[in-house]
């Protein structure tokens, strides 16, 4: 009788969340699932079952390939480049001033750099894409072309060039993410035992060997977390995408990703069907990703 008053009482707190996270969750995953094996157009009051005609039709599009190939350049340079970036900052902002009597300590004025660092956090993806759209104008009211054509170079066409387009928008995602990670790292780094550092330090180590020797090894659950939550950001940018290069992968495709074409498929071309499919692909490959991501970093937990 008493277990099952505990199990009750468990129950009831359960209850709620599951039942929410199985009507706004799970439920339209499955609505999504279905709607995939269909040619459903939203304006038919009933979908026609086509079966798995709509993922044998993406093998052949040419343009699912092309926005597989940019998530394949964004999967393999944003996690680096701003877990590097951050990784460097953090290690300066928490280690870089040296040791002093009370210990190692960060550079001056650390605290303030934190709070720079995460500025572009606290502002929406929308607006960080129409600040940039001005950054990256092709003419000499844009931020970069202004300062070039001053200098004497010819303008650039940052968004306009097949070649720079999604680079340029690998910058801005990688100058929107860092300052989260920058003050994800430091927090794990300020739980490290500081006398671990200042042992090594003792010992001749210098700021390098800190960093690779001590610090790295000691991040390396936070860092795979913050691997893991890029990886899946490398597979979404549709809002930033879509206000710096619209929604046709302008310049000639270099910019084209998943979620753009999922959404003009869907709600341009009406084709609901397919467009979930490409929404079901695109589910499986991040649930791929993260899973590859979490057994290959996998190893024996590091007690402080």
């Amino acid at each position: 009788m008493e277990r099952l008053r505990r199990y009750g009482f468990i129950a009831g707190f359960l209850i709620v969340p599951v039942a929410l996270y199985t009507v706004f969750v799970i439920s339209p995953y499955v609505q999504a699932f279905q709607i995939s094996l269909t040619d459903w157009k939203a304006y038919e009051s009933r979908p026609n079952y086509i079966g798995l005609e709509n993922f044998r039709r993406l093998f052949e599009d040419e343009a699912f390939w092309r926005a597989l190939r940019n998530h394949g350049i964004l999967l393999l340079v944003l996690p680096l480049a701003t877990i590097a970036i951050a990784l460097f900052f953090s290690f300066l902002l928490n280690l870089g001033g040296g040791s002093s009597g009370a210990g190692m300590k960060g550079v001056w004025g650390s605290k303030f750099y934190r709070v720079v660092f995460f500025f572009p956090q606290v502002l929406a993806v929308a607006v960080v894409g129409v600040l940039f759209k001005a950054v990256y104008r092709p003419d000499d009211s844009g931020v970069i072309n202004g300062a070039l054509i001053k200098l004497g170079f010819e303008p650039v066409g940052w968004l306009t060039e097949p070649s720079l387009a999604l680079w340029s928008i690998i910058a801005v995602m990688v100058w929107q993410a860092v300052g989260f990670y920058v003050v994800l790292f430091s927090a794990g780094m300020a739980a490290i035992p500081k006398d671990y550092f200042e042992a090594a330090a003792l010992d001749g180590a210098g700021r390098v060997r800190l960093f690779f020797s001590i610090t790295l090894p000691l991040l390396r659950d936070t860092v795979q977390v913050g691997w893991i939550y890029l990886g899946i950001a490398a597979f979404d940018g549709f809002a930033l995408i879509q206000v710096l290069a619209g929604d046709k992968g302008e310049p000639d495709g270099a910019t084209a990703i998943l979620p753009v074409q999922i959404w003009k498929t869907a709600f341009t071309y009406s084709k609901f069907g397919y467009a979930s499919a490409m929404g079901v692909a695109l589910f499986f490959l991040t649930v791929t990703f993260a899973v590859l991501t979490l057994r290959t970093t996998r190893r024996e937990r590091i007690e402080l």
